[in-house]
This record gives C-alpha cells, sequence and structure tokens, in this order.
C-alpha cells in the first residue's frame, strides 16, 4: 500500500501528467518507459518485476547471440540500456524485501523495478489499522482508493527516472513521469548497485 506522500505532487485528480523534469539520463528515461510500455501490454494485477540495465553496445560485444535474439541493432543503438527481465521474485517476498538481498555484478549498468501499488487519498492515515492484513483490507475496500503501476530505475552513475500510470487512466498519454516521482523505492534500487546484500546476489 502506498501513501499519498509517496506519489508527486504533479499527479492531478485527473490522471493527466504535467510536463516531466528533464531527466538526468535521456538512456535511463527511454528504458523505463520503454518498460513502462512493454508491461502496461499485458494489462493489470500482476506480480512486482526486476529487471537490470546493461549497456547495448557492450551486450553486444560480449553477448552477441543474446543481443540478436533480442533483435538489437549494436551501431543503432549505441549508447543506450537494454532492460533484461530477471527470474520471478521469491514467493512470499515483496519487492521491497527482495531488493534487500540483491547485489549487481558490475557488468550491470542500471536496475528498473516495477510494482502495482493502492493509493489511498490525503487524510486517512489516521484510519488506518495497524495490522497489515486489515490495512490491506482497509485499502483494497476504500471507495476513493486509486491503483498505480511504478516503473522505477537507476543507475551506477546515480541517475533515477520513473514512470506511473493510474489504472483510472489507463492510456499512455496520462503516463506521469519524471526523475524522482518515488524516492523510496529509488532509494532501494540505488542500494543494489552499491551496497553488500544482506543474503544472495543477483
Amino acid at each position: 500500500m502506498t501513501t499519498p506522500s509517496d506519489l508527486p505532487s504533479d499527479v492531478p485528480d485527473g490522471g493527466a501528467a504535467q510536463a516531466p523534469a528533464l531527466p538526468e539520463d535521456p538512456a535511463l528515461a527511454t528504458a523505463v518507459l520503454e518498460i513502462e510500455a512493454h508491461v502496461a501490454q499485458s494489462g493489470w494485477d500482476q506480480p512486482a518485476r526486476l529487471y537490470a540495465l546493461v549497456d547495448t553496445a557492450e551486450l553486444v560485444a560480449q553477448e552477441p547471440a543474446l543481443a540478436a535474439a533480442m533483435e538489437i541493432d549494436g551501431p543503432a543503438d549505441d549508447g543506450s540500456l537494454t532492460p533484461i527481465e530477471q527470474d520471478g521474485l521469491p514467493a512470499g517476498q515483496s519487492l521491497e524485501e527482495a531488493l534487500q538481498t540483491i547485489a549487481w555484478p558490475p557488468s550491470v549498468d542500471g536496475c528498473a523495478a516495477v510494482i502495482e501499488r493502492l493509493v489511498l487519498p490525503p487524510g486517512v492515515d489516521d484510519d488506518i489499522p495497524d495490522d497489515p492484513t486489515a490495512a490491506e483490507l482497509f485499502a483494497r475496500e476504500h471507495p476513493d482508493r486509486q491503483e498505480v503501476r511504478m516503473v522505477a530505475g537507476v543507475t551506477r552513475a546515480g541517475a533515477s527516472y520513473c514512470a506511473l500510470r493510474l489504472r483510472a487512466h489507463d492510456d499512455e498519454q496520462s503516463v506521469v513521469d519524471g526523475t524522482g516521482l518515488v524516492p523510496g523505492l529509488l532509494d532501494l534500487l540505488h542500494a543494489t548497485l552499491h551496497d553488500s546484500p544482506e543474503q544472495g546476489q543477483a
């Protein structure tokens, strides 16, 4: 569940995006928006997804067979980042918990995650039960809830980019994108590129 403070102030009630800030890294912004569009084709109620982001030219040079299978044109995509979806997250573990166990190898230039969350309107925080199960039920039954899909990506250089889509406004024109829209998730993703994991490794 996501509280209103986790969402950017430029997500209006109608769901249409305001003009986004310029991306810190155009290649990262392109990769995040490509992931968002790809995931949107499969509809809603999907599990969380995790992607490694690798330099396209390096992928073509080091893994030509994989690049060919992905129909990647090395020269045309020079300077871009290619998303590579990872295996499913462990059953019974949230994305946030899983990210604390992951450390990417040096060959990975960045990473991105996709997650769906329920968002409640301002002013209801005091009404949310302390019990997690009861809180989830409260959110699902609230008449003013919003369902949002968040795509967040980061690079080792420190860049970040996000794209948000509301289920109530499920069209490409209403996607909100910008550099720091989901700070908590971005922090967790950055940590996987720089910190030692609690257990395991990507």
